[in-house]
């Protein structure tokens, strides 16, 4: 049986919802929607930057989309910017980093190596995205290694893809920036040797998949990155961009996570209007530098999953 509810009782329940926000959100013009709407907060030792950061991210996402989180660490200006830090996503390829980042780690803790076989199975999974490769290392480590270097590495909310669907690993931007920060500082987990390693592979990664948190990044600044994008019935493209940049200065790193964009190309667009503002903000420079311009042509690996 249909239930119609007639138009003044729906004006009424709306304006009733209104008038519940009003007095919390200290404005006439809230919405639910408005309530629910996530919020770009920075922090820094240079309150000015964090103030700009936090105008500038907002800016760049404004009628964008999807859902969007972002992560931002400045070590030189002890700057951070949080977005939906702890929303889940499926990983798609940026879970390569974590895999190789754990054979690092259980080669340490074997005072070992990598053979020759494992080391051209790593550059391959990260420079061009392979996913055979990666199904080889994964299935070499096991889920039981990577959740042990995810427990040594804190990332106490990323979960491994169930059933070899290393793709459907869940991550977050906070997890995402504890393994940047890993890779990018020194630490008792990843030797500075693995870290050295794991960096030089991201520098290293082909043209056509260096999108993303690049985009914007000034000339003197050394780029680090690690895509992933995947398209599935739920949530429509996921789009991520991870990245570490050091110079100029400054020593940062960036995670950019999106799902629920109608079209790959869109969700490139979203990540790489963040990171052209934050690039921005961290290195204005009085003379334009040359700034970092991906390609028009986007490529990324698409990883396995169940049929639906």
């Amino acid at each position: 049986m249909t239930h119609r509810i007639s138009r003044r009782a729906r004006v009424l329940s709306a304006g009733a919802a209104a008038a519940v926000l009003v007095p919390v959100l200290g404005t006439a013009a809230a919405t639910p929607a408005a309530a629910a709407t996530a919020q770009v907060k920075c922090v820094s030792a240079q309150p000015e930057l964090a103030k700009k950061l936090t105008k500038d991210i907002t800016a760049a996402l404004k009628n964008r989309k999807g859902t969007i989180a972002v992560g931002l660490y400045d070590k030189a200006t002890k700057t951070t910017c949080t977005l939906r830090g702890t929303t889940s996503f499926d990983s798609a390829s940026v879970v390569k980093v974590t895999v190789l980042a754990t054979l690092l780690w259980d080669a340490k803790k074997n005072n070992r190596y990598l053979t020759d076989r494992e080391s051209s199975l790593a550059k391959a999974m990260i420079t061009k995205s392979d996913n055979n490769a990666t199904s080889t290392l994964w299935r070499q480590l096991g889920a039981g290694k990577v959740k042990k270097f995810l427990a040594a590495a804190k990332m106490t909310k990323t979960v491994p893809g169930s059933g070899g669907y290393w793709g459907l690993t869940r991550i977050n931007v906070n997890d995402e920036q504890k393994l940047l920060s890993l890779i990018t500082a020194p630490n008792s987990v990843l030797s500075d040797n693995a870290r050295a390693y794991i960096l030089k592979l991201m520098n290293q990664v082909v043209r056509d998949q260096r999108w993303g948190t690049p985009a914007g990044a000034p000339s003197g600044v050394k780029t680090h990155v690690k895509n992933g994008w995947l398209p599935r019935a739920t949530h429509g493209w996921r789009v991520h961009s991870v990245g570490a940049f050091k110079g100029r200065g400054h020593d940062y790193t960036i995670s950019v996570l999106t799902h629920g964009n109608g079209s790959m190309n869109y969700g490139v667009d979203t990540i790489q209007r963040v990171a052209k503002a934050i690039h921005k903000d961290l290195t204005p420079l009085t003379q334009a530098p040359q700034r970092y311009a991906p390609t028009d042509t986007p490529k990324e690996a698409a990883v396995p999953v169940p049929q639906s």
